[in-house]
């Protein structure tokens, strides 16, 4: 199960919104099993289709978490006109089965966030649960 902090969720849920008609992408912070950290990140593609992190931000990203006692526990990004799943470049690029993917789906009138775990390109559901 992924906890979130409710502030944390509404901003990665904003970030999206903000961006759209690209995809947004990001990191989510975590410190004693609840995300509490949230990390915007450029979409380098700027794209509305997939993403790519800048690698000195990614890097600064992980520092600052670090440096906060936090572990970057999530990838987060935007699917502007495509259901919440991971595509099949998301399941390809999911390199971290420690890390949560989380996808905010904008193609509904109702945004849609959906959380999962990728390991050997096996995908499973992940609860989300808002704290």
């Amino acid at each position: 199960m992924l906890k979130i902090e409710k502030k944390i969720y509404d901003d990665m849920v904003l970030h999206a919104r903000e961006g759209f008609p690209l995809e947004v992408c990001g990191y989510l912070g975590e410190k004693n099993g609840v995300v509490s950290r949230i990390r915007r990140m450029k979409n380098t593609d700027e794209s509305n289709e997939h993403f790519t992190f800048d690698p000195s931000e990614q890097f600064l990203a992980v520092k600052e978490f670090r440096q906060d006692s936090c572990r970057a526990a999530v990838v987060y990004h935007s699917h502007p006109e495509t259901p919440a799943r991971p595509s099949e470049e998301d399941i390809r690029l999911a390199y971290d089965p420690r890390v949560s993917y989380v996808i905010v789906s904008l193609a509904e009138k109702a945004i849609v966030v959906k959380s999962f775990r990728i390991e050997n390109s096996v995908v499973s559901t992940e609860e989300i649960q808002i704290v």
